[in-house]
């Protein structure tokens, strides 16, 4: 038995959004932590904490952590939203 071209386009759709969602993953998570890790900077800057010879904070992995989570959840969510909301059929009439 053959595949038919609509199972063959469906295999392609979803092989492109395993693909966009793993790289938004793993960009996501390595740009949330790097963007918290300044922020940590920022903030026990302000708060005036003590600082360790040759790292950015004391505790920049508390920073990290936390942010690679939020990059990793919120840029993949992004990206799909997008994508999602790109490929609606426009109410214009024009495509």
């Amino acid at each position: 038995m053959e595949p038919t071209p609509e199972g063959q386009d469906a295999d392609v759709a979803l092989g492109r959004r395993v693909g966009v969602g793993c790289f938004s993953l793993f960009v996501g998570t390595w740009s949330g932590a790097m963007v918290a890790v300044l922020l940590g900077k920022v903030i026990e800057g302000a708060r005036r904490s003590p600082s360790c010879e040759g790292l950015p904070t004391c505790n920049w992995y508390v920073y990290a952590g936390v942010g690679a989570l939020v990059g990793a959840v919120s840029l993949p969510a992004l990206v799909f939203w997008r994508l999602r909301r790109g490929s609606a059929p426009s109410s214009n009439g024009r495509g």
